[in-house]
């Protein structure tokens, strides 16, 4: 864990945020104290809800061609 003073932090705080990134901790003291604490922090991921995620897909109509054939015919409308 890196400690700095607060003059430090204001001076070099992109640099002590690429650390955080990383994953080291920065204290951030002033006058000897620790005010602040500088840590990496996780993505909150959401977790699949599998009941709705099957009500929307059952509730799509499937397509009559393939994805291939219709971005296929979409690009051939465009030329010349």
């Amino acid at each position: 864990m890196r400690t700095v003073n607060l003059i430090e932090a204001e001076a070099h705080l992109s640099l002590l945020d690429d650390l955080a990134k990383d994953g080291e901790s920065v204290r951030i003291l002033c006058r000897g104290k620790v005010v602040a604490q500088l840590v990496r922090v996780e993505p909150v991921r959401k977790r699949i809800v599998v009941r709705a995620l099957r009500s929307l897909t059952d509730a799509v109509t499937p397509q009559k061609e393939s994805a291939a054939d219709t971005v296929r015919e979409v690009r051939d409308e465009a030329r010349y």
